[in-house]
């Protein structure tokens, strides 16, 4: 996934804005799934930090990608442990 958004042309300055319906295509999921994200509504998922312009819901590139890396380390570091010891549990 993070290579998907490296390949996007870099913008002219350095302030380069998603809308959701943006990161809900680079993320390969719905626009509804990416609000329940940034809402805190989605179980063992850290929400996507977003800049408020009223309503609207934009997000920095730069903190997606940050947030990927994150949500990728508390997954794996979590996550797959406590899948893992239940597993094994059920196999014992």
């Amino acid at each position: 996934m993070i290579n998907s958004l490296r390949s996007i042309p870099e913008p002219e300055n350095k302030l380069d804005i998603l809308t959701l319906a943006d990161v809900a295509e680079l993320l390969h999921c719905s626009k509804a799934h990416i609000c329940n994200i940034v809402n805190g509504n989605v179980k063992d998922c850290l929400p996507i930090p977003i800049i408020l312009f009223g309503r609207r819901k934009l997000i920095r590139r730069e903190s997606l990608l940050q947030w990927l890396k994150t949500t990728e380390h508390f997954a794996k570091s979590d996550s797959l442990t406590t899948l893992l010891v239940r597993d094994a549990g059920k196999r014992g």
